[in-house]
């Protein structure tokens, strides 16, 4: 999927370094692909380089390119290593720019705008004899697509551009092909871009579509009639405690006691590299002294955010992560509180964890007023770097250069941030997902 422009994204070759392209600024974004069981399948990684807004034709700038992001995107820790999909021009597929990347990890995706020309076809088979997988991006049924059509592990459908009646055709076709020539052992999988709601995911998984590609899974579901559950809002009777300076630690420690699991994820992170302890902590009060309580506040909100992510797609706490980490890191540039960007981050995505809308759930949250409207969506002083990320989530170059620009924040340093807050992001949730074990 590609939005607004044609970004490219490359990988891994180790570890993490500070890029320059001649100057050129980039940005990066990744959005997640799942599968039916709201399971993260991979991601598709998107790129700019922000000289030419797109891939350039000049071989040798593309193959810089693509090494130095190798370099500064490492699979372990940019995708997990997870299957990353990525848009591929002519010049990445037929000059063997994309053997940089990892064969068994990656998914070349053929841009739509591509013509399937002999060297093209020959390219891809090639490429996908060596390991790779092809898949088809934004595809519509062309019957000169045919040899393409052989080679590819994956079909993508823009749910948005298509009606129901012409998904069901190209969904068919791709079948009665598959079907005539008799040489896949692996069906191709169909892949649903642009799924933004719950009745689309539905809808998707109803017409034969097996991963799932858009916002859905962070929309809230309306619940009518329905309370938010009562321990949600003992958590947030914790956070209420945690909002004053100083600390009652006598009644926050009573209150974090009170939830077996929650103690159990605190302590799971205060222990954790994450901090950086020197010395096994037993107590929500020695833990509370040890680590200050400026840390200690982040501690426990990740551990209860985590909490409200029980039984919700793992992707949901992990972007969540991301946001506050990346306001946090930014905060002292706009002269903003670091404690309070790294609570808005966390919160934005409260309405996907607990699936009620934003405005039912703020009144209760010992918040200020600006940051309570700042999470309804109004853009006063508190809501400019959660704003920038979510243009950046889905690829809206322009968007996050115009906003960069009216706060006066090199585009560098807030790129250079986000790809902090994901590394950052990706420890925190390994640590305080609600996959880890639970407290007996």
């Amino acid at each position: 999927m590609r939005e607004n422009n044609n970004p490219e994204i490359l990988r891994e070759s180790g570890g993490l370094t500070s890029p320059n392209l001649s100057g050129g600024l980039r940005y990066t974004a990744r959005q997640p692909i799942l599968d039916a069981k709201n399971n993260l399948y991979g991601y598709e990684l998107l790129f700019r380089d922000g000289k030419t807004d797109a891939f350039t034709s000049d071989g040798e700038l593309a193959t810089r390119t693509i090494l130095d992001n190798s370099i500064l995107f490492g699979l372990d820790q940019m995708a997990e290593g997870l299957p990353i999909f990525i848009n591929c021009t002519l010049e990445t597929l037929v000059d063997g720019h994309a053997r940089v990347l990892p064969s068994a990890l990656t998914i070349l995706e053929i841009l739509e705008s591509l013509e399937p020309t002999p060297d093209l076809v020959e390219a891809c088979r090639t490429l996908r004899a060596e390991g790779y997988r092809i898949a088809l991006d934004d595809f519509t049924w062309r019957p000169d697509w045919r040899p393409l059509l052989s080679l590819a592990d994956f079909v993508k459908i823009d749910f948005v551009a298509t009606n129901a009646a012409q998904r069901a055709d190209i969904i068919n076709k791709v079948r009665a092909q598959e079907k005539k020539e008799k040489r896949r052992t692996r069906p191709i999988q169909f892949i649903a871009e642009k799924v933004e709601t719950q009745e689309d995911f539905e809808l998707a998984r109803k017409e034969g579509f097996q991963l799932y590609q858009g916002y859905y899974f962070c929309r809230p579901v309306m619940m009518r009639g329905r309370q938010v559950p009562s321990n949600r809002y003992f958590h947030i009777k914790i956070l209420e405690e945690l909002n004053h300076t100083p600390l009652n630690i006598v009644r926050v420690c009573g209150l974090v006691k009170r939830d077996a699991a929650l103690t159990f994820r605190l302590l799971r992170l205060v222990n954790s590299p994450l901090y950086g302890m020197r010395q096994e902590v037993q107590s929500i009060q020695s833990a509370l002294i040890v680590i200050g309580e400026d840390m200690f506040r982040r501690v426990a909100l990740l551990a209860i955010t985590s909490e409200w992510n029980h039984n919700q797609p793992n992707e949901i706490l992990r972007m969540a992560l991301v946001r506050a980490k990346f306001c946090e890191l930014l905060a002292p540039a706009l002269d903003l509180n670091s404690t309070e960007q790294y609570i808005l981050g966390l919160l934005s995505l409260m309405p996907a964890m607990l699936r009620h809308p934003m405005d039912t759930l703020v009144a209760g949250m010992p918040l200020r007023e600006e940051l309570q409207q700042a999470l309804l969506g109004e853009q006063n002083e508190q809501r400019p770097l959660l704003t920038w990320l979510e243009h950046n989530e889905r690829g809206e170059w322009e968007l996050c250069d115009q906003l960069a620009s009216s706060i006066n924040i090199q585009p560098q340093l807030l790129a250079r941030n986000y790809e902090q807050a994901l590394l950052w992001a990706q420890t925190a949730i390994n640590l305080g997902s609600h996959k880890q074990k639970r407290a007996a």
